[in-house]
């Protein structure tokens, strides 16, 4: 066979086997047989061995799996991959349904159901329809470059196909789930059974463990599959709906789930809950709840997002399943923050597939409201089925002579007095509590903080015990030597560290103070200190008043900020970790004019030549305030077309109120 002709041939070759993968794995309507479609594969391998310059970065057989790799790399997403607001009561569905309706100020929104599945969570990119990249979520904002194993899964498209009403151009990056069918889940733990091998205790973690093969001929040999549902880069716009948008991935090749609904009304929306729920049993994957979305892409740009969630999206999860055991003993552990917990050593039960054999007691009132007590018998829920939870004592199977249980006057783990705060019993020994240093390293290098990779949970434990490290700033004192003496550690790995620790000495300042553990200071909060301080020394003298006059900052969180700040002990920390090379990072702001400084605004209604979350970030460049409601506080009114009820209320408090162009000119944008 000629260049020219085996160029062809694999072309054909190559577009004969995806269409049939396509219509086996997607479909589910194969139109040839196994030993058919061998023939045509094992035609186009050969081609592709004598030819090895013809063979396409899309070709079919790279789906069968390469060689090892050393590690996963971490690669930025092109858009943030979020997360939802999880809830468990049809209550919070209907005040979900509630702000919905008055945020966009109409009566019955559209929306679109789709069944929540229990898998991974991926991004995929492709180049031109071809798929160059695929990711895990990680924080949302960059994961692990999973690209090879991905790439075995048979419903992932290599080439997505001509879309006629949404052609695929540039570059598109789709958001999907990749899961492990039930039948394979249990095909899957037979076989490592025979091998005398532990199973896998879920669907779901199989699946995560199987796309983070280091060796992708494992992938491969896992019958994984994947299911697409959002189009995540700015293309997406030209789609007016959710609907269209997974009728369009549909288009491409993807898996699309055919059992989402389109639901006029939050009613509709609970009724196909109730079916998901009946139907949970009988399908052919692991599902825990449905995802609830508005239709309208334009009307979720309207409600935007919060720092992480989408104010236009929830998960309404399932009732969790409950189960009966007995209670063997209560153990205390102790937190980063010293609070002790009490937590119940269970008989170990199997609980909607997950082995159960500890459960939270929460506080000393839990334990005393539920009267829990050693030798009882218990129902126990994965909360949300995640958390184990003790939620019942059977008291008529009590046996006799069992005492109430009371939290210890010491530190189980340091011997220090224990002080009642509120509902918590806490160690009053700080950081000098092992049990409290080993949470706060262990929260202080975590993914989302400081992000050490390779600084673990047991790795945190190894240095404590070996007393290479004593404080926060003793991490970046870690010599290559001194990591050699852990367990687990090679050459690799030891560099993998040490450049690690290197790299996180240019924190982003809002990642820094959510590292340092400070009360009531998460990921949000602590990006709204750094974007009104910009600076770790501006907010270290920071007074509780200052904080509190800050927008969105509290009481309770102005008063842990600036004792955490205020503190001789922290600073001395801050100092060291200063002195070892670590310097938080502002997100630097807009440096323009100002013209909105002292305002404090609210969008009503449509605009015609932006989103309103484009809106509201350029008044927050130009020193505006946004507020969600009308309210005293409130200065400055936009208003376009469909504004309703607000519209009312800023007149009844005299508030200005201007339109989209006037909102321009303010701004100096036209």
């Amino acid at each position: 066979m000629t260049r020219t002709e085996a160029r062809k041939r694999i072309a054909e070759l190559a577009e004969q086997i995806r269409e049939h993968d396509h219509r086996y794995y997607v479909l589910d309507r194969p139109t040839i047989s196994d030993a058919h479609y061998d023939r045509l594969f094992r035609e186009l391998q050969s081609l592709e061995e004598a030819f090895p310059d013809l063979r396409a970065p899309d070709s079919p057989t790279l789906r069968v799996g390469g060689g090892l790799r050393e590690a996963f790399r971490k690669v930025k997403h092109l858009a943030p991959l979020g997360s939802l607001d999880s809830l468990m009561e049809a209550d919070e569905v209907r005040a979900f349904d509630e702000r919905v309706r008055k945020g966009l100020e109409i009566d019955a929104p559209t929306y679109i159901a789709e069944p929540k599945f229990d898998g991974l969570s991926v991004e995929l990119v492709y180049e031109d329809g071809v798929f160059t990249r695929g990711s895990t979520r990680g924080d949302g904002e960059a994961g692990e470059d999973i690209t090879e194993n991905l790439r075995t899964i048979k419903s992932l498209p290599l080439r997505l196909m001509a879309g006629a009403k949404h052609p695929v151009h540039g570059t598109v990056a789709v958001r999907g789930e990749a899961l492990m069918p039930l039948a394979e889940f249990e095909a899957l733990n037979k076989r490592r059974i025979e091998a005398g091998e532990d199973p896998f205790p879920n669907p779901r973690n199989s699946a995560a463990g199987s796309v983070r093969q280091l060796d992708p001929s494992i992938t491969a040999s896992r019958r994984l599959d994947l299911f697409a549902y959002e189009i995540l880069t700015a293309g997406a716009r030209a789609i007016p709906t959710q609907w269209e948008m997974l009728a369009t991935l549909r288009e491409w090749g993807f898996h699309v789930e055919k059992r989402a609904a389109r639901c006029d009304g939050v009613d509709e929306a609970l009724a196909f809950h109730a079916r998901m729920a009946e139907e949970r049993e009988s399908l052919p994957y692991e599902i825990d709840g449905v995802v609830i979305k508005l239709d309208s892409r334009r009307q979720q740009e309207i409600l935007g997002t919060r720092s992480r969630t989408p104010r236009w999206a929830v998960a309404y999860k399932f009732a969790p399943r409950i189960e009966v055991t007995r209670l063997l003993d209560i153990a205390v552990q102790v937190g980063r923050t010293g609070k002790l917990t009490p937590v119940a050593v269970l008989q170990p039960v199997d609980v909607s597939g997950v082995t159960v054999s500890r459960a939270t007691l929460h506080n000393q009132d839990e334990l005393d409201r539920k009267d829990v007590r050693i030798g009882d018998t218990v129902r126990i829920r994965r909360a949300g089925d995640v958390i184990p939870e003790v939620i019942e004592v059977l008291l008529d199977q009590r046996p006799r002579g069992t005492k109430r249980f009371e939290l210890p006057t010491r530190c189980p783990v340091c011997g220090a007095p224990v002080e009642r705060v509120g509902a918590a019993h806490v160690c009053t020994n700080g950081l000098a509590c092992p049990a409290q240093l080993h949470g706060h390293l262990s929260h202080f290098t975590a993914r989302g903080a400081m992000d050490i990779v390779g600084l673990g949970e047991k790795t945190v434990a190894q240095l404590l015990e070996t007393k290479l490290v004593r404080d926060l700033s003793d991490i970046y004192r870690l010599t290559p030597i001194d990591i050699a003496t852990l367990e687990g550690f090679k050459e690799k790995s030891i560099q993998n560290l040490i450049d690690a620790i290197e790299a996180s000495k240019r924190p982003r300042l809002d990642r820094f103070l959510f590292a340092l553990g400070i009360e009531h200071v998460g990921s949000t909060v602590a990006q709204v200190l750094a974007d009104h301080f910009g600076s770790l020394d501006a907010l270290a003298e920071a007074s509780e008043e200052d904080l509190q006059g800050i927008h969105g900052i509290g009481p309770e969180v102005a008063s842990a900020a600036a004792h955490f700040f205020h503190s001789a002990r922290n600073r001395k920390v801050l100092a060291a970790l200063a002195t070892a090379g670590v310097k938080p990072v502002a997100e630097k702001k807009s440096k323009g004019p100002q013209p909105l400084a002292g305002e404090t605004m609210v969008f009503t209604g449509g605009l015609e030549t932006m989103s309103r979350p484009e809106a509201q970030k350029l008044a927050e460049s130009a020193g505006a305030r946004i507020a969600s409601g009308i309210s005293k506080k409130v200065t400055l009114v936009v208003a376009g077309p469909g504004a309703g009820g607000k519209l009312d209320d800023a007149a009844r408090l005299g508030i200005p109120v201007i339109d989209e162009a006037a909102f321009l000119k303010r701004i100096g944008a036209r």
